[in-house]
């Protein structure tokens, strides 16, 4: 595979050629990018996938939800509808996307769209809704709006500095794309990152001297969710299947290995639309188990699109935790919003 992607080194030139002649227009303003008057703040990444957008606009949405009327706008992608869907009760992940519905179902007082026109969606939510906040999910590269505040994310075991273009690497444009952001999170961090590699990744990423720089970490809730009543993780002592369609697992699987669980994982793309054949196939694998509960484990955002086609299903849940300096990233949040008021 890795060979593969290296013969594709001259299509990853002529990409880099693309995405930078774009960039260089929407920075001379020779191409239209739309401002608006309410603090607008984007959450993305230049990798493709894996890097913790999910968790990240989570935490910025219980960090203001009490303080503001916030609206959540996301691409929706896989959905399939069209254009601006302002998401509702009788949506489904089919409909608007797994992780929009994902927000819209777990937090209260909140308005959560999708669009692939960012612009257009801002501003049928002004015109709908009126937020005082909006929030941009994975728009890092969306020029076409020009967001107020931009927080870009990177994994920690794969820096976009170590990165390179598609379809040779996995960098949706270059790695020069990161000057763009006011704030870089280095997420999925292990618990125990010392202050020394701390200032390594920092040398490494060479951020501009207005950027701030923090790193995160993963955390699992310890009981089981979804199902009638809590199951305690560490009581998970029998046989499980495990599913998965995100777009690295890697770090749920550690999670569960460091607890020694047994467990038999049944891995599928991104964002997949579960069809009846899949769901036969995993339906057989939980009959298959040898044990009393026959329980299936999953990913909150697929829960979302497996809800009621799967019996004896569970998510776990995940939330995204500050390494240091915590206090440090939510008040840079605020002091944007309270600055562009």
């Amino acid at each position: 595979m890795k060979i593969f992607r290296f013969l594709l080194y001259p299509f990853a030139i002529i990409y880099n050629v693309i995405t930078k002649v774009r960039n260089v227009l929407f920075d001379l303003n020779m191409l239209k990018s739309t401002s608006f008057n309410i603090p607008v703040i984007a959450v993305g990444n230049l990798t493709v996938g894996g890097t913790g957008k999910t968790p990240q606009i989570e935490y910025l949405i219980r960090l203001l939800n009490s303080e503001y009327k916030l609206a959540v706008l996301s691409r929706g992608y896989k959905r399939k509808t069209e254009g601006f869907q302002l998401l509702n009760k009788s949506h489904s992940a089919e409909d608007v996307g797994d992780e929009p519905l994902q927000f819209f179902s777990k937090f209260n007082g909140i308005n959560v769209a999708v669009d692939a026109n960012r612009t257009n969606g801002i501003t049928q939510l002004l015109w709908l809704v009126q937020p005082n906040v909006v929030l941009l999910d994975d728009a890092y590269q969306h020029r076409k709006v020009k967001a107020g505040f931009y927080v870009l994310l990177t994994k920690f075991d794969d820096l976009y500095c170590h990165d390179f273009l598609l379809p040779t690497g996995n960098l949706r444009e270059s790695r020069s794309g990161a000057k763009r952001a006011d704030i870089v999170v280095v997420t999925k961090c292990p618990n125990q990152l010392t202050d020394f590699e701390m200032k390594s990744i920092e040398k490494k990423l060479r951020l501009l001297p207005n950027q701030k720089l923090f790193f995160s970490k993963i955390e699992y809730n310890e009981n089981l969710l979804g199902g009638e009543e809590l199951i305690p993780l560490l009581q998970l002592n029998e046989e499980f299947i495990l599913v998965t369609g995100i777009a690295k697992p890697t770090s749920l699987i550690k999670y569960l290995k460091e607890r020694e669980l047994k467990f038999r994982h049944l891995q599928f793309p991104d964002h997949h639309h579960f069809s009846e054949q899949d769901l036969s196939r995993i339906e057989a694998s939980r009959k298959s188990l040898q044990s009393k509960n026959k329980i299936v484990l999953t990913t909150e955002k697929d829960f979302v699109r497996l809800k009621g086609k799967i019996d004896s299903l569970y998510y776990i849940e995940i939330h995204n935790s500050f390494l240091s300096n915590q206090n440090d990233f939510d008040s840079s949040i605020k002091e944007f919003i309270k600055n562009s008021k």
